[in-house]
């Protein structure tokens, strides 16, 4: 198009590209993300092609749109969680901070409500140790992240700088954490060896 940087025709493209296959426009921060660029830089990127009159933005979450662009749902409508790749649920795997992707999910999927201005991010499993618990390989949990839970709950937790997704109880004045399938042996931490990282809310599976 005229006028326009390499750079800002990515974005449209960008934008046009993701409205098609997650239903919604993205976010300053996941355009951010994908180009490798600072929020300021993509919002500066942003605030141009809406002075052109490429593309349409309000104040709101999740605004920007293209003319032409159709179905696409309302923020209130879904969630934008980051992934952070795969934990173990068998022996404690490497911790794994990069963000792959985001994942969009209806919050009506949730088994629990989600509070406001609560921190959300999703990870996939890897092993068969809480496969009793319905969680098997390869499925995508979403957590709350939080620094206190309540026993009986599923839990992503930080041992010996390592993840594992396992049931959290008290035990002879230690955390026990459970597994969900008698192949596997419970881990008992002392209290302040352990690291919890967040609440497990709901599962994502493909088929």
């Amino acid at each position: 198009m005229k006028g326009l940087t390499d750079k800002q025709k990515m974005i449209l493209d960008f934008i046009n590209q993701f409205g098609q296959t997650e239903g919604m426009a993205p976010t300053i921060n996941e355009i951010s993300s994908h180009f490798g660029v600072t929020a300021a830089t993509a919002f500066a990127h942003v605030r141009a092609l809406q002075r052109k009159g490429l593309l349409n933005r309000s104040s709101k979450a999740r605004s920007i749109s293209l003319p032409g662009m159709q179905n696409m749902h309302h923020f209130s409508m879904n969630l934008s969680i980051p992934l952070l790749g795969r934990i173990s649920a068998g022996a404690p795997g490497e911790t794994e901070e990069h963000i792959e992707k985001y994942i969009t999910l209806d919050p009506s999927l949730l088994s629990r409500k989600v509070t406001a201005g609560a921190k959300l991010f999703a990870v996939k499993v890897q092993g068969e140790s809480m496969r009793d618990a319905g969680i098997l390989d390869g499925d995508i949990l979403i957590a709350q992240k939080t620094d206190s839970v309540k026993v009986g709950e599923v839990v992503i937790a930080l041992v010996d700088d390592a993840v594992t997704v396992k049931y959290i109880y008290l035990t002879k004045g230690q955390w026990e954490l459970r597994p969900a399938n008698p192949d596997f042996q419970s881990r008992f931490v002392p209290l302040d060896d352990l690291k919890v990282q967040g609440s497990v809310i709901g599962l994502v599976r493909k088929f």
